[in-house]
């Protein structure tokens, strides 16, 4: 993981979205948002550059938007 200002505010950002999206997925019981949360939550230590993090972080908010 690249320890840039930039891949750092983006898992900061991304795993609390994740925490909302998992809890949420949680109280309305809802298997694919608590994946989804779960994922947002740990991908980004496996992103090898910031515009890869940002872009996955992305799509997943997409993916969690979109299944709600």
């Amino acid at each position: 993981m690249d320890f840039s200002a930039s891949s750092l505010i983006a898992s900061f950002i991304f795993s609390v979205i994740g925490l909302y999206v998992f809890r949420q997925g949680k109280k309305e019981a809802n298997g694919t948002q608590m994946f989804t949360g779960l994922i947002l939550m740990g991908y980004s230590y496996l992103t090898p550059t910031p515009l890869f993090t940002w872009g996955v972080g992305v799509a997943l908010c997409g993916v969690a938007y979109y299944y709600r």
